[in-house]
Formats: C-alpha cells, sequence, structure tokens
C-alpha cells in the first residue's frame, strides 16, 4: 500500500506562485520505479492532468500550464514537488498527487494507481 499527502495548497492572488508537495510513504514504494503526475479538478468537472514525471525524470505538461508550472522529484526523500508561477484565475483547483502503474509518464488517470487526498489552490484577484 503506497499513502500520498499533498500540501502547500492556499489562496494566492493572481500572478503569484505557490508549491505543492506531495509525501510519498509504503513499505515497498519507491519513485525510483513509478512514475509521479498531478492532477486537478473543479466542481462537476473530470479530473484533468496537470504534470507528470518519470523515474528518469522526464517531464510533461499540460498545455495550459508549459512554463509555468515545474514538476520535480527528490527521490532520496520519496517527494514530490509542483511549482506554479504565474497563477491564473483558471488554475483555482483542488490539485492531486498520483503514482503510476508504471515508470513511464502517461495522462490518464486511469493508469493511476494510488492518490492523494487534494489540495486546494484558490487563485484570486
Amino acid at each position: 500500500q503506497v499513502q500520498l499527502v499533498e500540501s502547500g495548497g492556499g489562496l494566492v492572488q493572481a500572478g503569484g506562485s505557490l508549491r505543492l508537495s506531495c509525501a510519498a510513504s509504503g513499505r515497498t514504494f519507491t519513485f525510483n520505479l513509478y512514475a509521479m503526475g498531478w492532477f486537478r479538478q473543479t466542481p462537476g468537472k473530470e479530473r484533468e492532468f496537470v504534470a507528470g514525471i518519470s523515474w528518469r525524470s522526464n517531464t510533461n505538461y499540460a498545455d495550459f500550464v508549459k512554463g509555468r508550472f515545474t514538476i520535480s522529484l527528490d527521490n532520496t526523500k520519496n517527494m514530490g514537488y509542483l511549482q506554479m508561477n504565474n497563477l491564473k484565475l483558471e488554475d483555482t483547483a483542488v490539485y492531486y498527487c498520483a503514482t503510476a502503474r508504471r515508470g513511464a509518464v502517461v495522462a490518464s488517470a486511469d493508469e493511476y494507481a494510488y492518490w492523494g487526498q487534494g489540495t486546494q489552490v484558490t487563485v484570486s484577484l
């Protein structure tokens, strides 16, 4: 079993920055083997892919965050991060981290086995 816990969400003004963290734990888990992804969801909408990073640190971003968000891993600490800069009103959502069933980055939520509880990000004027 793998446990994921997100933190770092909050209220920020448009144009500001936040850094989300994802702490992973579990008896046999290691970010060295599985890709990690960040997703987000707003009420009434499906969960959407934001960014992903493979065990080899290959990254993939949704078009709407390219150039603004950066995903990273610290394998020594089993921590994942999402640095979010130049936040926009439309970035308001609950953000989830998840671990994939394989090492390569995938954008489909169905390919992720474990999920955190989510952290709220609210961007205001």
